[in-house]
């Protein structure tokens, strides 16, 4: 996102002496994306950003997944995997419990009370939607208020915690590359277009510095190994947000969703229309609250469709959703329809929505372009029946 920030203090020329008030060296860190040959921002230290203490293994949570074999759509009802009061126990980062995924991108979901561990994900960018509760995300380029509705994107490496003021719930998608607003929204200089349904002024990025104080702090660390993901715990003898400035294209923000200006039509839209971010080998888009297709003879759900090259996933997270009537499907569910299998309305769904001229749902949408594979999470919280809503009845 070629977006032009700047926050607290930066010397008038990048890579000069910064001099701190009693006459000493800030230290400069360029943080940059595809080998310093894409966007990048300049952050300046108090203390060198590299020196560690300690470094040492971090178990991550069970990340390992099975294929969706046999194949058949899924009903996952997120909800379940967090019962009662155990959110309290939990935080935004390490609580988070895997629930589909694949080489390129990973999603899961917490419900979570407590103030996150320091954490850096060094594999790839993630866009964690917040389907309900409040908050803020600090992170090394500052603070970032969060609400409902907000997508937080997060960089690569970027150094942040969450402080949930009370129950946060977190739809996590994890990519292994960069996650950018669609390419088709921006200009050959990186500025959102006009036809775009959101433009640079919906999104919010870190307004000061923290410039939080301590020694020997813990940041756990997602990375790359030999076996696949893994975690490290790092040791710093300084606090890592001793950032006094920074300025460049690459921090974090977050966008609401209540921002996004749906594109309709006189006939049914088909989901490119409804798209907000892109990564290696997936799409995210939504579905809001809006007007639906006005053509006198329209059907306004969805057709039946075959996306021949990907998985959806649809998480569902406010209104009601028509197309999915009847099906069990509700607040915290999502929709597995994999590539291979046609899917659309359930029964009925189609017929009623002839005359319509609204609908108040809210659903986040995830395509992938290679298989996804169920998580420990997603195998927990199956809707067994969900297959055979179509036909009304199951194997024999």
């Amino acid at each position: 996102m070629a977006y032009y920030r700047q926050v607290g203090s930066v010397p008038p020329k990048r890579h000069t002496q910064h001099r701190t008030p009693e006459g000493g060296l800030y230290y400069e860190e360029l943080m940059g994306e595809e080998g310093f040959s894409s966007d990048s921002s300049l952050l300046y230290h108090r203390h060198i950003p590299s020196a560690i203490v300690d470094s040492a293994p971090w178990q991550l949570p069970d990340l390992r997944t099975e294929p969706n074999y046999p194949l058949k759509p899924r009903h996952l009802k997120l909800h379940e995997l967090f019962a009662g009061e155990e959110w309290k126990r939990h935080d935004v980062v390490t609580g988070r419990r895997l629930v589909l995924g694949n080489g390129d991108v990973r999603i899961s979901y917490v419900a979570a009370g407590e103030a996150s561990p320091l954490y850096r994900n060094s594999i790839g960018d993630e866009c964690v939607y917040v389907e309900s509760g409040e908050g803020t995300v600090e992170t090394v380029f500052g603070a970032l208020p969060f609400r409902q509705g907000d997508y937080v994107l997060l960089p690569r490496a970027t150094t942040h915690r969450w402080v949930p003021d009370g129950l946060v719930r977190a739809y996590a998608i994890e990519a292994n590359s960069h996650i950018t607003p669609a390419r088709r929204y921006l200009s050959k200089f990186g500025q959102l277009l006009e036809h775009a349904p959101f433009c640079e002024r919906d999104l919010t990025g870190p307004a000061e510095p923290l410039l939080a104080e301590g020694e020997d702090v813990e940041v756990l660390v997602k990375h790359r190994g030999s076996t696949g993901i893994v975690g490290t715990k790092f040791v710093y003898p300084w606090h890592p947000f001793d950032v006094i400035g920074w300025d460049g294209c690459l921090y974090p923000y977050t966008f609401n969703v209540g921002d996004f200006e749906p594109i309709t039509g006189r006939v049914h839209q088909p989901p490119p229309a409804h798209q907000v971010f892109e990564g290696d080998n997936f799409v995210i888009c939504n579905f809001v609250p809006r007007k639906v297709d006005y053509h006198p003879l329209s059907i306004p759900v969805p057709y039946y469709h075959s996306n021949v090259d990907s998985d959806e996933v649809m998480f569902y997270c406010g209104g009601d959703y028509e197309a999915r009537k009847g099906s069990g499907i509700g607040q915290g569910s999502i929709s597995l329809h994999p590539g291979g299998h046609s899917h659309g309305p359930q029964p009925g769904a189609y017929e009623r929505s002839i005359g319509a001229e609204f609908f108040d749902e809210l659903a986040v949408m995830v395509d992938t372009f290679r298989p996804l594979e169920l998580g420990e999470g997603g195998a927990a919280a199956e809707d067994d029946g969900y297959a055979w809503t179509w036909a009304g009845r199951g194997p024999k």
